[in-house]
């Protein structure tokens, strides 16, 4: 099941996305994204989401007040780097679009309004590519234990410290004890 995070200021908007997403198959060559998704009117709302669940796509508006498309998906990405990333937009400014491809590395642009076979087609092929990467990840880190570039511990340590950040630090006391909560550390 691919987790998708929709973020669009207009509720119709919102709604009309989620009514297609349910509906519409989404299929990539030979393979067929099962979707659940969760949508916010709020960029605040959703990035909050992003600390709390991971997500393996993110679709946001480009205009949106508080926060803007690009910045909302840049923050995501600081969180969750391997999501995939799509902006919509009903405004065609190539410097938005240009922006949004340098910073963010966003997968596509879809305008507004969409044709609901482009836009599933797209998501499809974020999904897949995303698939693609993550593999070519694996498979990169597997060459690398298999050449002695890095032991299995370096990667599981790297593995745990994406899912749960800070895990693999230790605080040592000055009595060499593990200190679970640093604020309680005697500082004299």
């Amino acid at each position: 099941m691919s987790r998708i995070l929709i973020v669009d200021d207009e509720e119709s908007i919102l709604k009309s996305l989620q009514r297609v997403l349910r509906l519409a198959s989404c299929t990539y060559g030979n393979k067929t994204f099962a979707l659940e998704v969760q949508a916010f009117s709020s960029p605040q709302e959703a990035l909050a989401a992003t600390h709390r669940e991971d997500f393996d796509l993110f679709m946001s508006d480009y205009r949106m007040p508080g926060m803007d498309g690009v910045e909302f998906l840049k923050a995501a990405k600081a969180i969750q780097p391997d999501a995939a990333r799509l902006i919509l937009s009903g405004y065609a400014d190539l410097n938005a679009l240009m922006r949004a491809v340098n910073e963010v590395g966003i997968d596509r642009f879809i305008g507004k309004p969409w044709n609901d076979y482009e836009l599933m087609s797209a998501i499809g092929q974020a999904l897949a590519h995303r698939e693609l990467l993550l593999e070519n990840r694996q498979l990169a880190n597997l060459v690398r234990l298999e050449m002695g570039d890095t032991t299995a511990e370096k990667l599981e340590a790297e593995r745990l410290e994406k899912i749960e950040p800070g895990i693999t630090e230790v605080n040592w006391g000055p009595d060499g004890s593990v200190v679970l909560d640093p604020e309680f550390l005697d500082k004299s």
